[in-house]
């Protein structure tokens, strides 16, 4: 049996059947060592592939089987999965190879039954490939666009109402591109251009951000554990627009910060850097594991003003009433603005997700808005790209916080825009998706 195949596939069957992250679980299968630098490429692209492909993949081989999928031995689904997608989108894959070795999985994994199934379905895809064309057409090009950009049609007839079908069409094929790995340069310990320097003497092939001054984009890189400029605690993984939150909250030296959310502490520790690593930051999270994350990180980056406190941050009003220079809110969301990052995460959204976290995300807003002092700053920011989370929720709180004003958030950005709360779309400004408001208690003197 093919040794990539069987790591793919144990991975792929504990994304659908476990919820364990892509990502995650492939970085712990590939630190094992068993594998070629050409098969980890190979498990790489057939993991990261065939579960984003996702439904797109189940709804081909609904036309070649007679039974529900819920019926199918979720192994054995998996299997065909992967072999759907080496036939449909890996062309240097021989068709007969993806259909022998996923009959060899087959027998692996199940019993002769099993194998004999999975041989005639994918022999039925070689033969007949037209049963699996996608629908074309007048009427058909919602499910038609879903289908090929590999989106889950709800979503994508969400954008296409919302943005017109063009540019859902660029939305959908920039969350199918290849994303840069971002770092955030540590000024504490260098700057960007030395940095650069370093990480070109490590053989990468880098370039400067155009959104923030401390960011420096990598567009090929070995495995993080053997990037010893990372380890070393001269820059953190960060994404791009997530680097434009800390200089929005624009904390100074000396400054009580609360980051109600802080996990795993890109923003917290860039705060830190920002305020020469004086004053103090509370940095929130309801999880213990997550929080050593941010102890972590802030040991690597060399910072000691950073105190984790494990806190709900819906709860966090009665410990801080209106203590805070600047608090920032980085709620949580559904996430549609980093999809190109997350291979599986566009199949775990629903429609009910975002009905749901307005309430969640405003709840924490109130609480995190009663730990403001007079003058000072509250500034809320998510990493998805719906109106339901980002302006409704600002709105809906100015709306009853008669105390908060709006500030613009756009003049706050290195590099400034005309915007009082700033929305970054990735097919409009070529990066994640971002939403950053910016809010200020009013001093009454009364």
């Amino acid at each position: 049996m093919d040794k990539a195949r069987a790591t793919a596939l144990k991975i792929i069957n504990a994304v659908h059947e476990q919820e364990a992250y892509a990502n995650v679980a492939l970085a712990k299968e590939l630190r094992k060592g068993a594998l070629t630098e050409m098969d980890r490429r190979f498990v790489t692209e057939l993991v990261y592939g065939t579960v984003k492909a996702g439904e797109t993949l189940d709804w081909i081989i609904r036309r070649y089987i007679n039974r529900p999928l819920s019926k199918v031995d979720s192994m054995v689904l998996d299997i065909l999965r992967m072999g759907v997608f080496q036939l449909r989108y890996m062309d240097k894959v021989p068709p007969s190879a993806a259909c022998n070795e996923s009959v060899e999985l087959a027998k692996s994994f199940g019993h002769p039954g099993l194998a004999k199934f999975v041989n005639g379905v994918m022999r039925t895809m070689v033969r007949e490939p037209e049963k699996g064309a996608f629908p074309t057409g007048k009427g058909n090009a919602t499910i038609q666009l879903a289908l090929e950009a590999q989106h889950p049609e709800w979503l994508v007839r969400r954008w296409i109402k919302e943005f017109g079908y063009d540019e859902a069409l660029r939305l959908c094929s920039f969350n199918n591109s290849q994303a840069p790995l971002a770092v955030r340069t540590n000024t504490l310990k260098t700057n960007r251009s030395e940095l650069m320097l370093q990480l070109v003497a490590a053989g990468l092939d880098c370039e400067s951000s155009l959104l923030a001054g401390e960011g420096v984009l990598l567009r090929s890189h070995g495995a993080l554990d053997s990037l010893q400029v990372l380890q070393d605690g001269y820059c953190q993984v960060q994404d791009e627009s997530s680097m434009l939150v800390a200089h929005v909250v624009d904390p100074q030296p000396g400054d009580l910060v609360l980051d109600v959310c802080s996990a795993p502490g890109g923003k917290t520790t860039h705060m830190a850097a920002l305020m020469g690593n004086r004053g103090r930051i509370v940095a929130c999270d309801i999880y213990e594991h997550k929080l050593a994350r941010v102890r972590e990180n802030a040991d690597r980056l060399g910072i000691n003003i950073i105190d984790p406190m494990l806190m709900d941050a819906r709860e966090i009003w009665q410990e801080f009433p209106q203590k805070a220079d600047r608090v920032l809110v980085d709620a949580p969301c559904s996430g549609l603005g980093v999809l190109r990052r997350k291979p599986d995460s566009r199949w775990r959204k629903t429609p009910a997700l975002l009905e749901e976290l307005p309430k969640l995300q405003m709840d924490i807003l109130r609480s995190a808005a009663a730990c403001v002092k007079p003058g000072g700053m509250l500034v809320y920011s998510t990493c998805t790209i719906t109106h339901e989370e980002n302006q409704d929720v600002v709105r809906n709180f100015l709306a009853k916080a008669k105390d908060f004003e709006l500030e613009n958030a756009g003049e706050r950005l290195p590099v400034p825009r005309d915007d009082n709360m700033v929305q970054l779309y990735p097919q409009r400004d070529g990066t994640d998706g971002f939403f950053i408001a910016c809010m200020r208690r009013k001093v009454h003197n009364d």
